[in-house]
């Protein structure tokens, strides 16, 4: 089973919104992980979009969304979601979920390591 699903994304029309969702397979921890949202356009590295600690007490937001995008940790649904606003056609990528990254301490890092889970990524496709 995929250890991590992602959904929600599809092709919308600039300045239009989608919430993308992501759950994990449910013999992993989903309450113990920090979490988070990248993406990865053509041609272009992946790129973090935004993180959350596990408990939700902390969020980080890379430059590309800042202001157009939420994203919350629903620990009892065991859900995480990416509420995206004000889409852009430079936001077309494929947008990844991930599960059990590393937080910065003192700066606004967040990455995945050798035990972080993977979704398989979700089309984001923004027409101008």
């Amino acid at each position: 089973q995929v250890p991590v699903v992602e959904s929600g994304g599809g092709s919308v029309e600039a300045g239009e919104s989608l919430r993308l969702s992501c759950t994990i397979r449910r013999d992993l921890p989903f309450r113990m992980y920090n979490m988070g949202w990248f993406r990865e356009a053509p041609g272009t590295g992946r790129e973090m979009v935004a993180c959350i600690k596990e408990n939700g007490g902390r969020k980080i937001y890379g430059d590309s969304m800042k202001g157009r995008a939420t994203i919350s940790k629903d620990n009892t649904k065991k859900t995480l979601y990416l509420q995206m606003n004000n889409l852009k056609p430079e936001d077309t990528a494929v947008y990844y979920c991930a599960a059990d990254l590393l937080l910065g301490v003192s700066d606004d890092s967040c990455e995945g390591h050798g035990s972080s889970h993977w979704g398989r990524g979700t089309q984001v496709t923004v027409a101008s």
